[in-house]
C-alpha cells in the first residue's frame, strides 16, 4: 500500500515501512509528513506484532527536514524569522511533532533498520524507536546544529535518556558523524548489520519479536517507554499493574500450556 513517499508492506504479522523519496535521500517535507501519519492511522486499526522503519533505497535512511523552498514548511519557518515570531515557529514544529509523537506511540515495538545515512531528523527519527539495527557501513549525525538549528523531532531530549547528558551533548552540539560501531559502544543501536543486510535483520529481530505473546510484549513495552520519565516508585507500581493486567487477559495459558507440552506457543492476536 503507497500513501505518497511512504510505503506500508506487511508481512506475515510484522509491518515494513519504507521512506521512500529517493531523490532527497528520504528527507520529510509537508506530504510525507501527512503519510506518515496516514500510514500511522491504517496501522492503529491492525497493529502487527512490531515495525520496522527503513529507508527504501540504500545508502539512505533519511535526510531529516526537507529545507528546500519548495517545501512549505520551510516557507512557514521563514516567515517565522521575518517576523521574529517563536509561537508561528512552534506551530510548524508541532506539526512535525505530531506526525512523528503519532507514529512512535503505536504500542507496538518500533525497530529502525539505519539502512545508510540518517542525518538531522533521520537520526531523531531512529532514536525514537524501541530499537536500532545498523548497516555497518551507516553513518548517524545530529547534524542540525551545522545549520543553525536544533534536534526538534523529538530525538534530542530523547537521546539524553538514552546516553546520558555527556554523550548526547556530545552528538548534538559538534553535529559530528559516527559510524555503527561507535553507535554500537555508546548504546545508541542495538545491532551492526552486515553490509546490505540492515533490512534483513531488523526483519529477522521482530520476527522474534513476533512468536512471543502478544498482549505480553505490549503491556512489557509499555512499562518500558513510561519507566523512562518515572522514578523508581511509580515505575515498580505501573510494572505490577501492567504484569497484572497481563496474567488477566488469560494469554499466559497459551505460552505455559506450550511450555508443558514441550511446544512451541502460539499466540493468537
Amino acid at each position: 500500500m503507497t500513501e505518497n513517499r511512504i510505503r506500508l508492506e506487511r508481512k506475515n504479522k510484522i509491518a515494513l515501512v519504507f521512506m521512500d523519496r529517493p531523490e532527497k535521500k528520504n528527507a520529510f517535507d509537508v506530504a510525507m509528513f501527512e503519510a506518515l501519519e496516514g500510514v500511522t492511522q491504517q496501522l492503529a486499526q491492525d497493529l502487527p506484532r512490531a515495525v520496522v522503519l527503513t529507508g527504501a533505497h540504500d545508502p539512505s535512511f533519511c535526510a531529516g527536514f526537507d529545507v528546500a523552498l519548495e517545501n512549505p514548511m520551510t516557507a512557514d519557518f521563514l516567515k517565522a524569522v521575518d517576523k521574529k515570531d517563536p509561537a508561528l515557529a512552534g506551530e510548524v514544529i508541532h506539526r512535525m511533532r505530531g506526525a512523528v509523537d503519532g507514529f512512535v506511540n503505536l504500542p507496538v515495538p518500533l525497530i529502525a533498520a539505519v539502512n545508510g545515512l540518517a542525518y538531522g531528523g533521520g537520526a531523531e527519527l531512529a532514536v525514537r524507536c524501541d530499537l536500532r539495527v545498523m548497516d555497518a557501513e551507516a553513518r548517524l549525525c545530529f547534524s542540525e546544529v551545522r545549520l543553525g538549528l536544533m534536534p526538534d523531532w523529538g530525538g534530542g531530549a530523547c537521546l539524553a535518556k538514552l546516553l546520558g547528558h555527556a554523550r548526547a551533548a556530545d552528538l548534538i552540539l559538534t553535529a559530528r558523524e559516527i559510524t555503527a560501531d561507535e553507535a554500537l559502544g555508546m548504546g545508541l543501536i542495538n545491532r551492526v548489520s552486515g553490509k546490505g543486510r540492515c533490512l534483513e535483520e531488523a526483519l529477522a529481530l521482530a520476527e522474534d519479536i513476533g512468536r512471543n505473546g502478544p498482549r505480553a510484549v505490549r503491556h512489557a513495552l509499555a512499562v518500558l517507554r513510561q519507566s523512562r520519565d518515572l522514578p523508581l516508585k511509580e515505575a515498580l507500581d505501573k510494572e505490577a499493574e501492567e504484569a497484572a493486567t497481563l496474567i488477566a487477559s488469560g494469554e499466559c495459558i497459551h505460552g505455559i500450556t506450550a511450555f508443558m507440552e514441550r511446544k512451541a506457543p502460539r499466540f493468537p492476536d
